[in-house]
């Protein structure tokens, strides 16, 4: 009996862990995919866009480092003092990015993607062109991404209702970077080439 209790908890922790992996690896594509088209729209050089590219498919790769906070827990459990930590993140994805062969844009890039325009956000508080045009990019397509998916404490927005929220904190971002986003948004063609396909991560069972 207590055997196939362990048993049932091992195999919820296994499947948890799966959908987590899968949302979050779902999230990286799309950010990634979806700030190359901005940054096409934005008439930025095709080695530019690469790099965003890149730097949006590794964003959040420093939440690794604060995943006994953020694993099966729902923010509204978070503390203030958690909060703080999880707010490293850009900054611990930074250093573990930092020893590989990875730009310096690419690098700046994750660093600043919290950065709000008008200066409000972290990790260094900068405001309007101290944010790297990339990061400004980051911004947007982060936050429009994660309103439109599911999260353990709410269901994902609708697209409108995700551009409205975004709207009312318009701030927040470049607004130069928040017309094109928009653009990209409503152009039906492009968005086979942002949205992320549907898939699964698995993790095979050893023997």
């Amino acid at each position: 009996m207590r055997e196939a209790v362990l048993k049932k908890e091992i195999a919820d922790d296994w499947a948890m862990f799966e959908e987590d992996t899968t949302e979050e690896l779902r999230h990286g594509i799309c950010v990634s995919n979806l700030a190359y088209c901005v940054a096409k729209q934005l008439g930025l050089y095709e080695d530019q866009c690469h790099e965003l590219a890149v730097a949006g498919i590794l964003h959040d790769i420093g939440k690794l480092r604060v995943s006994g906070y953020l694993y099966g827990r729902d923010e509204d459990t978070l503390n203030i003092e958690e909060m703080k930590y999880v707010r490293m993140h850009p900054r611990l994805g930074y250093e573990i990015l930092i020893r590989y062969d990875f730009s310096d844009d690419v690098l700046e890039n994750i660093l600043y993607h919290h950065e709000n325009y008008d200066g409000s956000g972290y990790p260094e508080n900068l405001a309007g062109d101290q944010i790297p045009m990339g990061a400004r990019i980051l911004r947007v397509c982060d936050t429009y991404t994660a309103l439109t998916s599911d999260r353990p404490y709410r269901k994902a927005f609708d697209s409108q209702t995700a551009i409205e929220l975004m709207i009312e904190e318009v701030k927040n971002f470049d607004m130069k970077v928040f017309l094109a986003f928009q653009a990209v948004i409503h152009d039906e063609e492009l968005q086979e080439k942002w949205a992320a396909r549907s898939f699964r991560i698995g993790i095979a069972e050893l023997e």
